[in-house]
C-alpha cells in the first residue's frame, strides 16, 4: 500500500507513535505564529500557557514547626495540682519544702544573690529580679517587681508548663521582698490564670508572721502586708489565705534550736496542706474527705491548721475534750477565733491496731466537738483513714476564718505603728 502525500505543515501522527512530552516546544512551521517565549500554545488556542516563576527565598530564621509542651509532674498522687512560687528569703524557704514533698511546679524569686544561692532547686527555677536585697524596704521591693512584670509573667509561666490546678504564693510577711512583691505576684498570677483558662479565685497565699523577738521594722512591715492581704480590692479573690504564726511555732514546740526551728516551722504548715490534698484521693474502707471537700475549704478565705494527737480514747469524752483542749492551743496561727470558721476539714487517722478498738461513736462524738466550736451553720467535711503511724491524730484545717485582729494589733505595737485599728485597713 503506497504512503499517502503528507501535509506541509508536519507530520501527521499515527497510531502507536509517542506522545509528546509536556512542555515540549514544536518546531515552527512556515506560515505559523511563532509562540511568545516562556509559554507553550495549548491545543484550541492561540494564547501561551503561564509556566510557573521560580521564588527566590533569602536565609531566613524559622522556628520549630512544633514546639512540644513540657509536662511537669509531681512526684506523688494529688487532688489538686499546685503550683508554688516563692519570694524572698521566707518565702523561698516554703517554696523549698514544698519542692522537697515532691512537688515540681515550684519556682523563687529574690532579690538577693546570696539569699538565692542557699535554696536547693534547680537553678532554672530561680529569678533573680535585684543585685544586693531589698534591706526590708517594701517599696523598694514592689517597684522592682513591677519593673519586671512581663518578665515574671515568662517565668511563672515556664515553671508551671503543663497545667496546674492553682497558685500558691509564699511570703515572710515581714522581710522586703516578700511582702513588697505579693501584690505583684497575685496580679501575675490572676493574669497567668486567665490567659490559661485556669478559672477565678484559684490564686491562694501562704503568709508566715513573724516572732515578737524580730524587732520593729519586721512587725511593723508584717502588719502592713497583711492589713494589705485582707483590705486590698486587688486581694479580694486570693483563697486560701494561710497564716503560719512563728510565733505560734516557738509556743507549741519550745527549746527548738536555731537549726530546727524554721524547718520545723515551714514543715509543719507544708506537710499539713500536702497531707490533706493527698488522703483527698485515697480510698478508705471508713469516711472518705474527697477533693470537693478539699476544695470547699480551699476556697473558704482565711484558714489555719492545726494537729492534735489523741492520748486516750476509752471514753467518748476523751477524744472531744482532746480536741477542744488541744486545737485551741496547737492550731498554727494566733489571734485566730475558730467559732467564726464556716468551714473545714477534719480527718482521724489512726494505726490498724487502734482502728480495730475504738468505737465509732467516739469519734462522731469528736467531729460534732469541732462543730460546736466553730458555731452555728458551719460545715465539717469529714474522713477516717488507716494510718502507718502508732496511735491516732486528728488533722483539722479550718476556713472562713476571720483576720487575727489581736495578733494584727500586737505586730502593730511591736512595731511602733501609730495607727492602731480595730479592723484591717480598708
Amino acid at each position: 500500500m503506497a504512503n499517502e502525500e503528507r501535509p506541509e505543515k508536519g507530520p501527521v501522527p499515527l497510531p502507536g507513535d509517542p506522545k509528546p512530552e509536556p512542555g515540549d516546544i514544536p518546531e515552527p512551521q512556515p506560515g505559523e505564529p511563532l509562540p511568545p517565549q516562556g509559554g507553550v500554545i495549548r491545543e484550541g488556542s492561540d494564547q501561551p500557557e503561564p509556566q510557573p516563576v521560580m521564588v527566590h527565598v533569602p536565609d531566613i530564621p524559622l522556628p520549630t514547626a512544633a514546639m512540644q509542651i513540657k509536662e511537669v509532674v509531681d512526684e506523688f498522687e494529688g487532688a489538686f495540682r499546685l503550683a508554688v512560687i516563692g519570694a524572698g528569703q521566707g518565702g523561698s524557704r516554703l517554696a523549698e519544702t514544698f519542692w522537697n514533698l515532691g512537688y515540681r511546679r515550684v519556682c523563687i524569686l529574690n532579690t538577693a544573690a546570696q539569699d538565692m544561692a542557699a535554696i536547693r532547686m534547680p537553678e532554672e527555677r530561680k529569678l533573680l529580679i535585684g543585685e544586693t536585697g531589698a534591706a526590708k524596704d517594701i517599696a523598694f521591693a514592689q517597684k522592682l517587681a513591677e519593673s519586671r512584670y512581663e518578665d515574671i509573667l515568662d517565668f511563672m509561666r515556664r515553671g508551671f508548663e503543663g497545667g496546674y490546678d492553682r497558685i500558691l504564693i509564699c511570703i515572710g510577711a515581714g522581710g522586703g521582698t516578700g511582702a513588697g512583691t505579693v501584690g505583684t505576684l497575685v496580679r501575675v498570677a490572676q493574669d497567668l490564670n486567665e490567659s490559661l483558662d485556669v478559672g477565678e479565685g484559684k490564686v491562694g497565699v501562704l503568709v508566715a508572721l513573724p516572732t515578737k523577738a524580730e524587732g520593729r521594722r519586721v512587725n511593723a512591715n508584717a502588719h502592713a502586708t497583711v492589713s494589705h492581704l485582707l483590705g486590698s480590692d486587688s486581694m479580694a479573690m486570693v483563697s486560701p489565705l494561710i497564716i503560719l504564726d512563728n510565733q505560734r511555732i516557738k509556743e507549741i514546740y519550745p527549746g527548738l534550736t536555731v537549726e530546727k526551728f524554721w524547718r520545723t516551722a515551714n514543715q509543719s504548715v507544708c506537710s499539713l496542706f500536702h497531707l490533706f490534698n493527698t488522703i483527698a484521693v485515697a480510698d478508705s474502707p471508713y469516711t472518705s474527705f474527697d477533693r470537693a471537700d478539699l476544695e470547699a475549704v480551699l476556697a473558704s478565705g482565711i484558714i489555719a491548721f492545726g494537729a492534735t494527737p489523741v492520748d486516750q480514747w476509752a471514753d467518748a469524752t476523751d477524744v472531744s475534750y482532746a480536741i477542744r483542749d488541744n486545737l485551741r492551743r496547737n492550731i498554727l496561727a494566733g489571734g485566730m477565733d475558730l467559732s467564726k470558721g464556716s468551714v473545714a476539714g477534719c480527718v482521724v487517722i489512726g494505726s490498724p491496731a487502734v482502728l480495730k478498738e475504738i468505737p465509732q461513736e467516739h469519734l462522731e462524738h469528736g467531729f460534732e466537738q469541732l462543730s460546736r466550736i466553730m458555731g452555728l451553720g458551719s460545715t465539717v467535711h469529714r474522713g477516717i483513714y488507716q494510718g502507718d503511724r502508732e496511735g491516732l491524730v486528728v488533722y483539722t484545717m479550718i476556713g472562713g476564718l476571720e483576720a487575727p485582729v489581736e495578733r494584727l494589733q500586737e505586730m502593730a505595737k511591736l512595731g511602733n505603728v501609730v495607727k492602731m485599728v480595730d479592723k484591717p485597713d480598708e
